[in-house]
């Protein structure tokens, strides 16, 4: 790995392609927000001469990070893919989002890849390292993915190499410190008038090299008597790391006593279990200085990623027929059944829609029919239809390069897919299969929106519709209770960013408004009304009294109607007519203006007209029987409680648990789960959770996230009522 090979890259403006899944490697680079993801995307692409300057491509925009909205916000909103070529390989590198927000982008890109650069700020310290990079190391590590740690910024005041190798130990080798070791130290330049001391070069712990970079190239030179000494116990550790890793059982005892192993067997091991999962290395980077162009270390990562991370020939994945009956794991066969997943959907003002897709199995062509299949009940599935595949490309930041076929294990844009959401399978469609989507993080922000005029009430829909396929992580509701739009969302990031494209890329403008829980009202006491609704003025009159009794119910009985009219005093065919008005009225609400519900209504005298009586006099007697019995009673308003669960670092469980009492929560207890953290558990109503998304992650600097689901209606305190009756009131 120590060897450097020349580079194979297209160059600008031409298209990199692989005839073999083999010569394909897929990873995500994953990291929190402001670690130096896109650095490290475009340093690479100049290092194998994807561009000719940094980050750029001929028309002068970035490779990575090229959406409009991302230009205006600097910083990473979705997940972009940048192919490059080194020694005969193509890297599709997945630069993924690294605020909290955007984590679904995030999952699609680790879904597309076969292993994972975590990049890691040394300017951060501990903070570099935070709650949402250590969930996501578990996650890759659950199911087996390869994984290096790349440490940026060492150049910052108070960086800290090993420092930060020790953080990243602690936090994500989950004790094993012998997997999570340095390949490399870093070598200083003089400090700058600033303080600053400049990495420009690199010590190899295996071969004692030293490469460099301190002119913007990458040069060999033998240690100094210094550097020498400061390499002997980092190479040791590192040898014994790869050996405890090695297949080969005598390695240990031979090097415990004394024998030299070669470097071609350490190469070779340490590749092997980079490859296996089970080692870590911890590499450097920093973008090539002014005219230079490589950037530092980016030999030595592209050298990790072809000889070290697997290639897609080495996984399969399992899918299934439409009606979920399985089938055998897909290898990663050219010529095996497709099966390809769409894992971003995006709309260009010139080709419409694109999908871009991670082809599991088979090769995908254009012009070919496919079979498009998205998740869910069969009766539900509105996509799942045949359509013909456009032009089959490769994405080069706003470009899309012809490709004309994509195989098996490479990642490539499909367009005129009209009906092809995130998350899709692409298949035969004379043998259709179905991927089991990746886990897509629950949307906990509410944010009710209208539209602003009648212009953006026509388009709002079919734009909703088009936002909701392009990022399955928003969530669409239409709340029948409140008659609210409500967009979920993950955060206020996320919600700017999807107003945003509402505005920017569909044309339509909303206003958002003040978010409504839907409460309920019920009758704390019996009390009884009268409905007079009597009219003679002319023509046909109208004529209907009625008198009823309310009475609560137990939780969860809703609205019971009971007759018990004698004597006729209420013609038969007019009880139904006054069952419907309460019952207009019950969801209407008495109070507040919230359905009513829990209670009894008993009909038990009242006065009809042999003429003037009819269907609508009586449905509006029902009504006002109904308001006259409310004014007369006490009328609770009862708030829905959702059950929540907080996981969170053991650190935050106190504030937590404080904090949730502060929001009238009842906690229900804790328990301990993997990584040094706890899951709270309490009922909290959901008048408190409205901004809890936001403030939870303030609450635990990041390292917390919590689910909730609705468990029943409750009567809430007296106080918060009378107050929700008085704003009511004073909308009326």
């Amino acid at each position: 790995m120590a060897e450097r090979a020349s580079t194979s890259a297209g160059a600008n403006g031409t298209t990199i392609a692989a005839d073999r899944p083999d010569a394909i490697r897929n990873v995500a680079l994953v990291g929190q927000s402001g670690s130096g993801k896109t650095t490290v995307v475009e340093a690479l692409a100049v290092a194998t001469g994807a561009v000719t300057r940094a980050g750029r491509v001929e028309d002068g925009t970035c490779v990575s990070d090229y959406d409009d909205i991302e230009q205006r916000q600097h910083r990473s909103v979705q997940l972009s893919v940048v192919p490059i070529a080194w020694s005969g390989i193509k890297i599709n590198l997945l630069d993924t989002p690294g605020y909290a927000d955007f984590v679904g982008e995030l999952r699609a890109g680790l879904r597309a890849a076969d292993a994972a650069l975590f990049v890691v700020s040394a300017a951060a310290g501990a903070a570099g390292v935070g709650g949402q990079t250590m969930a996501l190391w578990e996650e890759c590590a659950s199911v087996g993915m390869p994984r290096a740690l790349v440490i940026t910024h060492l150049d910052a005041a108070r960086a800290d190499f090993d420092e930060i190798t020790r953080t990243c130990r602690d936090l994500l080798g989950d004790g094993a410190a012998e997997s999570m070791l340095p390949l490399h130290l870093p070598v200083y330049g003089p400090k700058g008038p600033d303080g600053h001391r400049p990495v420009t070069g690199l010590i190899d712990l295996l071969t004692r090299q030293v490469f460099d970079y301190s002119a913007g190239a990458h040069t060999r030179a033998e240690a100094t008597p210094e550097q020498a000494a400061l390499l002997d116990e980092a190479r040791g550790r590192l040898i014994e790391g790869i050996i405890a890793e090695s297949e080969d059982e005598t390695l240990m005892d031979r090097y415990l006593e004394g024998a030299e192993i070669d470097l071609a067997t350490l190469v070779t091991d340490l590749e092997r279990a980079v490859a296996r999962g089970t080692f870590h290395p911890v590499l450097i980077a920093a973008p090539p200085p002014d005219g230079g162009r490589e950037g530092l270390g980016m030999v030595e990562i592209l050298e990790l990623i072809t000889r070290g991370f697997p290639t897609p020939a080495e996984h399969s994945v399992s899918a299934s027929g439409l009606d979920g009956s399985r089938v055998r794991p897909l290898a990663c066969d050219p010529d095996g059944p497709l099966a390809a997943e769409v894992i971003r959907t995006a709309s260009d003002p010139y080709v419409g829609r694109l999908s871009l897709v991670r082809v599991f199995s088979g090769t995908l062509h254009a012009d070919d029919t496919v079979h498009v299949c998205g998740h869910g009940p069969v009766e539900e599935r509105n996509h799942d239809v045949d359509e013909r595949v456009g032009a089959v490309s490769t994405p080069f930041g706003k470009q899309q390069r012809p490709l004309g076929q994509a195989i098996a294990g490479d990642i490539a844009c499909v367009s005129k897919l009209g009906h092809a959401e995130t998350g899709d399978t692409l298949s035969a469609k004379d043998s259709p299969l179905l991927i089991a989507p990746w886990p897509i993080p629950e949307p906990l922000l509410p944010v009710a929106i209208r539209a602003h005029g009648k212009a953006d009430e026509d388009k709002l829909s079919q734009s909703l519709a088009r936002l909701v396929a392009e990022d399955p992580s928003v969530r669409l509701e239409q709340n029948g209770q409140t008659h609210q739009l409500v967009l979920w969302c993950l955060g206020e990031a996320h919600r700017d960013v999807a107003l945003e494209r509402l505005r920017s890329r569909f044309g339509v403008r909303v206003d958002t408004v003040e978010h409504r829980v839907a409460l309920r009202e019920t009758f704390a006491t019996t009390a009884s009304g009268r409905g007079r609704h009597v009219k003679q003025s002319g023509g046909h009159g109208q004529y209907a009294i009625c008198e009823i009794e309310v009475a609560p119910l137990p939780e969860g009985s809703g609205i019971e109607f009971v007759d018990k009219v004698v004597g006729g005093v209420v013609p038969r065919q007019f009880i139904p007519s006054v069952e419907k008005g309460v019952r207009a009225q019950a969801a209407r609400g008495v109070a507040a203006g919230y359905p009513l519900v829990d209670v009894r209504v008993t009909l038990f005298d009242g006065k009809a007209h042999s003429v003037d009586s009819s269907d609508a006099a009586f449905q509006t007697a029902g009504a006002l029987a109904l308001r006259e019995a409310a004014a007369a009673a006490r009328i609770s308003l009862l708030e829905p409680i959702a059950e929540v669960g907080v996981t969170v670092s053991d650190d935050y469980v106190g504030a937590i648990l404080s904090d949730l009492s502060g929001r009238r929560g009842r906690v229900l207890g804790t328990e301990p789960t993997t990584g040094a953290r706890t899951v709270v558990r309490a009922e909290v109503p959901e008048l408190e959770l409205s901004r809890y998304a936001i403030e939870l992650r303030s609450l635990a600097h990041g390292a917390a996230q919590f689910t909730r689901a609705y468990v029943r209606h409750e009567p809430m305190p007296a106080q918060r009522a009378d107050s929700i009756r008085a704003q009511a009131a004073a909308q009326v």
